[in-house]
């Protein structure tokens, strides 16, 4: 009984797999045919999210033929692989071969596999736990380490937003002057120092010069008007040109706002230097740059995979999250929350956001720990200050005036122009990035985003709710207007028969100033709505939360400003009488605040979360409800023209092999009707657990490209064994060859239990039950397809065996299901890329 658990246990170490590969690197029948090409082989770069993906990437895990490895062919036993001499047999069940277990790059893990080896671990550290006090303080170590790891993700993420904050917020300033007092001040610093500046021209300050006031030395005129133009765009194609350029030469997978890659990775997906050292280097100084520049972008979904990054290479710490990747994707979904904590200084929010749009798994220790990584990230932001109103965003705001029940009218038009707006950008956006692929816009990642950098340059400057950033903009448009405020957006007349309440302003006519300003807001949502379809998706950092948010915000603002006017010329009718009345408080930043909400969710299918961000952004308890409603319209709205939020739609124009809960699964076909081999195909390829020689199986794994075999009794009943690894078995017979004596190509391979006694003179078996998968997950032909797309996504498998009473009659892998649903919804199956 000892030893059948015991080969439970090694099965488990083992893995398994049955995916066509894509990589012709694979297809090679040898231990080296493991190994990735080379780096200066073009043929092996695959362009995906925008990015440049090689192959030969191998950040977490050694390569195969590093000296890693080899180093255990020099170890204390040279003669042996068990250390007795020549002739013992290998038996990887008894002395596991370094290299077995693990994954390839664009590659699946198997969710079951690395949960038990975690569980066999945590048993074997409390058994141990109750020996000695050593092995007590190492439990107690190993039970905290999580909690330390969150603490670092958590500071590391918080400093790298304070920083990336303060450098962005000086940066953009740039473009328009520079402090005499000192070049690192941005504009509000600088006038903070300045003892000349008053209230009344708080934005104005000595120390401050403008470009034009530097060269020409004077603010007024045509031509001062033209120096400043031409150097807002010189900056802004300058730091675009070394966004770009930075990316595209050190980090390619730092370009784009990597949430959809974020969640495939949580979905069990393997690629490598995705979340590596260089990529976090690179995003963080290009993400400033990127935002200073200009762009219609955020830095908001970038901190995402900034703070993935700092908890992927903060793992290798650990050895419990370095060596189990299900360990490490539930610190990345941890990872994921800190990023949104930090973004919005929303630490609940950030949770929720992990739970609801990124994760895969999240466990209830996940949650904990999410949450206990997010406060620590915003603490830390929040002790750093970035934008000196100890606050951890810019366009933190406060409403106190009560909202009116007929106000759920106008929020409810708000939720749908959000739909309509996150349907159609999706619909553009997915156009023009298959456009980018499919064409050769794609050579020319530079030219694109210097020609879109300066054309966003160009258009910006002249209206100034498009040359601020999209959080001042943001800000700006969520301001609730008192009598001291100098904007634009508050150049209401005030009447001699009416005073302000306070430090408020009431019964508001409209004025030149407001006018001017709406025409003004009018064109920025214009561009703003075309300008963002054609920078998401670029070469560069970037973010879709802040440019959906100004849409949104811009026309929640236009909508508030016109139910004020409304109310105030017919303040007598019925409908205002307690709302916007004489001595009533009309706020056109709420639904300033509530279009931004709307359009969001319209664009991410963000519900809960959303909802919470934007709660902890205002600080308004009372607003939960316009709040709740608007998302939710939004999202009906949106759904009605396509279930597929921005990031799912990336996902699936990109390949990835992702299984989407939310996805509904409504086909009444069998897993007869999907399994491999079809009627047209050659037969299954299969290995018996004994009766075949190294030689066959070399050959059967030269002459095929699967990641796996199923091991059958024999080839005549077909009763399944069980299944094994193409990795693990080519590991193996190599490892076999260097170490045991006698191993060669007529030699017999065993994956029985008890070997037969061997024949006089027979050469020595090679025994390979331990890397075999005792126990695959299988169905029968005639389970319906919801059911096993069911088990697909809640156990996170990589394939399934199909069988007929007891015989093997084929396989299931994610990417059949994937192909399938996508036949049943009259797509292209070939687009599902990667294994």
């Amino acid at each position: 009984m000892f030893q059948y658990w015991k080969s439970v246990y090694r099965k488990y170490t083992s893995g398994f797999g049955f995916v066509e590969m894509e990589n012709p690197g694979y297809r090679t029948g040898s231990f080296e045919g493991l190994h990735h090409a080379s780096d200066d082989d073009d043929d092996e770069m695959v362009d995906i999210a925008g990015a440049t993906l090689d192959f030969s990437t191998t950040d977490d895990v050694p390569p195969l033929n590093s000296g890693v490895y080899e180093s255990y062919d020099n170890g204390s036993s040279p003669a042996g692989m068990n250390g007795n001499g020549p002739g013992r047999m290998v038996d990887p069940l008894e002395d596991p071969v370094p290299g077995v277990g693990t994954y390839e790059d664009f590659n699946t893990i198997d969710w079951v596999r690395e949960k038990s080896k975690d569980r066999d671990r945590h048993r074997e550290i409390t058994s141990k736990s109750r020996q000695s006090t050593v092995h007590l303080l190492h439990s107690v170590s190993d039970a905290f380490s999580g909690w330390l790891l969150m603490l670092l993700v958590g500071l590391m993420s918080g400093a790298l937003a304070g920083g990336i904050d303060i450098s962005a917020h000086w940066m953009t300033d740039m473009k328009e002057g520079v402090c005499l007092n000192g070049f690192w001040f941005n504009h509000e610093h600088c006038c903070w120092k300045s003892n000349e500046t008053t209230f009344q021209e708080r934005h104005k300050c000595p120390k401050w010069k403008s470009w034009a006031e530097l060269i020409t030395g004077t603010t007024e005129g045509a031509f001062a008007y033209i120096v400043n133009y031409m150097m807002y765009v010189f900056w802004a194609l300058l730091f675009s040109f070394l966004a770009v350029t930075l990316v595209r030469a050190f980090a390619p997978y730092a370009c784009g706002s990597g949430i959809p890659e974020i969640k495939t990775i949580l979905s069990g997906f393997i690629i490598r230097g995705y979340l590596g050292k260089w990529t976090l280097i690179i995003k963080t100084i290009t993400l400033v740059l990127a935002v200073s520049s200009g762009l219609s972008l955020g830095k908001e979904g970038p901190l995402v995979h900034v703070a993935c990054c700092c908890a992927n290479i903060l793992c290798h710490l650990f050895t419990k999250y370095r060596k189990n990747e299900a360990k490490r994707r539930e610190v990345l979904s941890a990872a994921a929350a800190v990023g949104v904590s930090v973004a919005f200084g929303a630490p609940i929010g950030g949770v929720l956001f992990s739970l609801e749009e990124v994760s895969y798994y999240f466990p209830l220790k996940t949650l904990w720990r999410s949450f206990f990584a997010a406060l620590v990230a915003a603490f830390t932001l929040r002790s750093i200050n970035p934008f000196g109103n100890s606050r951890l965003v810019l366009f933190y705001v406060e409403f106190n005036a009560p909202w009116h029940l007929l106000e759920l009218g106008p929020f409810i038009l708000l939720g749908i122009f959000g739909g309509l707006w996150g349907a159609l950008f999706i619909r553009a956006n997915i156009a023009w990035c298959r456009r980018r692929k499919s064409t050769r816009l794609g050579h020319y990642p530079i030219v694109e985003v210097l020609v879109v950098a300066g054309f966003t340059a160009l258009l910006s400057f002249p209206n100034s709710y498009t040359r601020m950033s999209g959080a001042e903009l943001i800000s700006e448009l969520f301001n609730d207007c008192s009598l001291l405020d100098s904007s634009q957006l508050c150049g209401y007349k005030q009447p001699s028969n009416t005073t302000g309440v306070g430090n408020t302003l009431a019964d508001r006519p409209a004025g030149q100033g407001l006018y001017t300003a709406l025409w003004q807001l009018a064109l920025a949502l214009l561009f703003k709505m075309m300008v963002t379809v054609v920078t998401f998706g670029m070469k560069v950092p970037s973010g879709l939360f802040i440019p959906s948010m100004a849409v949104g915000a811009i026309a929640g603002r236009l909508l508030g400003v016109g139910m004020e006017q409304l109310a105030y010329y017919n303040h007598d009718w019925i409908i205002f009488k307690g709302w916007c009345s004489p001595g009533a408080d009309c706020n056109p930043g709420l639904y300033a605040m509530v279009g931004a909400a709307a359009c969001l969710g319209g664009v991410t299918r963000m519900t809960v979360s959303l909802v919470v961000i934007m709660f902890e952004l205002t600080g308004g308890l009372e607003y939960i409800v316009p709040l709740m409603a608007a998302t939710m319209t939004s999202k009906w709205v949106a759904d009605a023209f396509g279930r597929e939020g921005i990031y799912e739609a990336h996902i699936r124009l990109n390949g990835y092999p992702f299984l989407e809960a939310k996805e509904e699964f409504d086909h009444n076909s069998l897993a007869v009707d999907v399994m491999r081999p079809r009627r047209s195909d050659p037969a299954l390829a299969v290995l018996t657990q004994e009766g075949m020689t190294v030689g066959e199986v070399e050959s059967l794994v030269e002459s095929t490209h699967y990641s796996g075999y199923p091991v059958v009794v024999s080839q005549e009943s077909q009763r399944l064994v069980g299944f094994v690894l193409r990795r693990d078995l080519l590991i193996s017979i190599d490892n076999a060859r260097q170490r045991q004596e006698g191993v060669v190509t007529a030699s017999q391979v065993l994956f029985t239990e008890h070997p037969p006694p061997p024949a006089p003179e027979a050469l020595p078996p090679l025994r390979l039950r331990g890397i075999l998968d005792l126990s695959p997950f299988t169905v029968t032909d005639h389970t319906p397809m919801d059911i096993t797309v069911d088990i697909f996504r809640k156990l996170g498998l990589r394939q399934c065996l199909v069988t007929h009473n007891g015989r093997l009659l084929g396989i299931i892998t994610k990417k059949d299901i994937l192909k399938h649903m996508a036949q049943i919804a009259n797509r292209d199956p070939d687009s599902i890329l990667f294994n």
